[in-house]
């Protein structure tokens, strides 16, 4: 009887430990680094008047999606255009500030970032809140979703 108990307790360490060495390990603060460096850029470029730089940070797939109180967009191109119409000129593009409020791993490829942004513009300033989801393809961390809701002051 304790042999057999013994074996069994064997097994299941054993199957603890290889289920263990078989999960994807990832580098949580690494990634989150890389993703506030690309929010960094998008900042850079947004205060820089670039939408195209700006656009760099998002997947440009046609399954790229976008839902703001204008609708839901599809694809990096149709969001690209829309950012364009909103934001035709230097002045009503203002500064833009973001403020991080949490960035969490789902897995290895996927994170979901939380975080509201300030837009500083001689027509008035704007404020609203963003959740991002990024997924690493092809080794760079790209949204591939984005909602952004302005706030009602």
């Amino acid at each position: 009887m304790k042999s057999k108990f013994s074996l069994l307790l064997i097994f299941c360490i054993l199957t603890a430990a290889c289920d263990y060495l078989k999960r994807p390990t990832f580098d949580v603060k690494a990634d989150e680094a890389a993703i506030r460096a690309i929010l960094d850029a998008e900042q850079i470029a947004w205060n820089n008047g670039d939408l195209e730089a700006f656009m760099e940070g998002y997947w440009k797939s046609d399954a790229l999606q976008f839902m703001s109180q204008r609708g839901i967009n599809h694809g990096w191109q149709d969001v690209l255009e829309q950012y364009k119409k909103a934001y035709p000129d230097r002045a009503s593009m203002g500064t833009l500030g973001y403020e991080i409020l949490k960035i969490t791993p789902l897995s290895p490829t996927t994170f979901v970032v939380s975080a509201s942004f300030h837009l500083t513009r001689e027509v008035g300033p704007m404020d609203g809140m963003i959740t991002l989801i990024f997924q690493k393809i092809d080794g760079k961390w790209l949204a591939v979703y984005d909602h952004t809701s302005s706030l009602i002051k």
